[in-house]
């Protein structure tokens, strides 16, 4: 077993446990950490924007105003994106939808991460993109196969009103391409700001971005498909 392996076994049960703990804790503990992982996504995603003004300025010599003008616009994007759509989005599933709804969608995104990594390294194959070499059409395909397990789970517990059927599966398997979508998009950046990871606050895994980076894009649209379709 490799020490990087055993570190993010620890990591993620550490996760796991805080996950659980602050999901079913009072509500202004939810808001209190929903708000402080938002903080900690928006300093880790300035760290990648001036990595990339950085080297736009070197590659192509642009005039410093104009690179420090772009890198204030990225990150007043990631700042209103974070607190005005995902922070807020999340706190409308937690309190009106239901904190084990909440749990329900971070499952997806969870099992979409395990199923895309377990079929990928199993079965390997055909790449996907060159924005994330590591990921495969195999990889993709074991995320949605995953993605349907929280249903499964919900569906045999009875913890949500939730049938077994076409919508509820389809419901999974569109959080799941958001995900994996977030994911690509996260790896774009990354790979043009040539960095691995867009932090060390996980030891084993890299930033919360790292960890996060489906997540932030699969919460609101989740709630969208609730309320809107």
């Amino acid at each position: 077993m490799s020490q990087n392996f055993l570190k993010r076994t620890i990591t993620s049960f550490i996760l796991l446990f805080l996950l659980f703990f602050i999901n079913f804790s009072h509500q202004y503990i939810f808001i209190f950490s929903i708000l402080l992982l938002g903080l900690i996504v928006c300093v880790e995603a300035n760290s990648i924007f001036f990595k990339l003004t950085s080297i736009q300025k070197l590659n192509q010599k642009f005039i410093t105003k104009k690179i420090n003008f772009k890198f204030l616009i990225l990150n007043i994007i990631t700042f209103c994106y974070i607190f005005f759509i995902f922070c807020n989005f999340a706190y409308e599933i937690y309190k009106f939808l239901s904190p084990i709804f909440f749990l329900y969608v971070i499952s997806i995104c969870f099992l979409t991460d395990i199923g895309g990594y377990i079929f990928g390294k199993s079965f390997g194959g055909k790449k996907l993109s060159k924005i994330s070499p590591n990921k495969t059409i195999s990889g993709t395909i074991g995320s949605f196969i995953f993605s349907v397990i929280p249903l499964i789970i919900i569906f045999n517990t009875n913890y949500l009103d939730l049938e077994f059927n076409i919508n509820n599966i389809l419901f999974s398997l569109l959080v799941s391409l958001v995900s994996q979508l977030g994911d690509l998009f996260v790896s774009y950046l990354k790979r043009k700001a040539e960095v691995k990871d867009t932090g060390k606050i996980l030891p084993g895994h890299g930033g919360a971005l790292d960890r996060v980076d489906g997540i932030i894009f699969a919460v609101p649209f989740s709630y969208f498909l609730v309320n809107f379709i």
